[in-house]
């Protein structure tokens, strides 16, 4: 099943209450954005979390939806709030409160990329910034609200796994003295998006599978977390950030030598979080 907006694999049995999303990972450029930009087609990228839908592939074969971005995050941020509007870039919009995430070019409609690069020469209407939450941040934010919707129906339950990557610099620059930097990073904003069950399950699963994980630092989690976290009614978020070294060059934007490998420990980490939510109700499902 596909929309302009998203791609949503589905399993041919939903045996899980568990959701895989992947909101930063789009990559169908629009002509618009490439003519607009003042950087070219490899820069524009530095921001997309590259190749994570793929990563995540095996989702569906275990049992779980898999929910993917199209258009690429310099488009449209599906991990921000539709209100998250720039004024700096955004023709019309008040200046609010305080908002670091706006403030630093970082909205729903990006401003900048990796390192603070500029994407536009001037500024955008207020009906254009409109115009992509319409049809790519509505469409996406439905089909995951009826995911979640339909695992709690049906199992009680939901827990979306909420899958990014990170720069390994970024990550590399918040190791300990001593000790090597983590490869993934779970946010679940300490505590507030899922309960310590779900995350003692979710971390155990990276941790046999070889990763050096670490919580809530220097990702806790952002909007989707926020938005869509709610352990006290069985409804849980955990944002997984994954090193890009591990599987990727990041100077040339293509999968690395290890990416099979990472691929394959990772359909293990799927496999057991996909334990989550079965029982009477997964056999129902079938």
């Amino acid at each position: 099943m596909s929309a302009a907006a998203y791609d949503l694999f589905l399993p041919a049995a939903r045996t899980t209450a568990a959701i895989f999303a992947s909101p930063h990972s789009g990559r169908d450029y629009p002509a618009a954005l490439l003519t607009a930009s003042l950087l070219d087609g490899l820069a524009i990228r530095s921001s997309e979390d590259a190749f994570v839908d793929a990563l995540f592939a095996d989702a569906p074969r275990l049992g779980a939806p898999l929910l993917a971005a199209r258009l690429p995050r310099a488009w449209v941020d599906l991990n921000r709030a539709a209100d998250e509007l720039d004024p700096a870039l955004i023709e019309g919009v008040r200046r609010g409160g305080l908002n670091p995430r706006v403030s630093s070019g970082l909205g729903v409609i990006p401003r900048v990329v990796a390192n603070g690069r500029q994407i536009y020469s001037g500024r955008l209407t207020l009906a254009e910034a409109e115009s992509r939450i319409v049809q790519v941040w509505q469409p996406y934010h439905a089909a995951l609200q009826g995911l979640i919707d339909e695992s709690r129906a049906v199992f009680g339950e939901s827990l979306l796994i909420d899958c990014h990557s990170m720069p390994h610099d970024a990550i590399a620059a918040h190791a300990r003295p001593g000790r090597p930097a983590p490869e993934v990073v779970l946010g679940d904003r300490f505590g507030a998006t899922a309960s310590a069950e779900v995350m003692d399950l979710v971390e155990g699963a990276f941790a046999r599978a070889g990763f050096r994980v670490a919580r809530n630092n220097p990702f806790a989690g952002a909007y989707v977390a926020q938005a869509y976290g709610r352990p006290s009614r069985g409804q849980h978020v955990v944002q997984v950030e994954i090193d890009r070294a591990l599987y990727m060059d990041e100077t040339r934007v293509a999968p690395g030598p290890g990416f099979a490998e990472i691929r394959a420990r990772l359909a293990g980490v799927v496999a057991e979080i996909t334990a989550f939510g079965r029982g009477a109700e997964a056999l129902a499902a079938e």
